[in-house]
């Protein structure tokens, strides 16, 4: 099942996260199918390509409880 969650990137103590599209059963440093954004949140900085998002969600994506509290932001 395709799951959208947050991918951390970044260094230590300076966390920086992706928004991506990828297979439940990856490692959290997985290789994505898409990445649909980003999230920086020292800086309080949220980018997503909404339309992506949704075209994932047709396809039966399921959106993570971290990603979808940044949905509604």
């Amino acid at each position: 099942m395709i799951k959208i969650r947050l991918s951390r990137m970044g260094t230590r103590n300076k966390p920086f996260y992706r928004i991506v599209a990828i297979d439940e059963r990856e490692k959290a440093g997985g290789v994505a199918l898409e990445v649909l954004g980003y999230w920086h949140p020292s800086l309080k900085k949220i980018e997503l390509n909404k339309d992506k998002v949704d075209r994932w969600v047709k396809k039966g994506a399921q959106i993570s409880p971290a990603v979808s509290k940044l949905l509604n932001k």
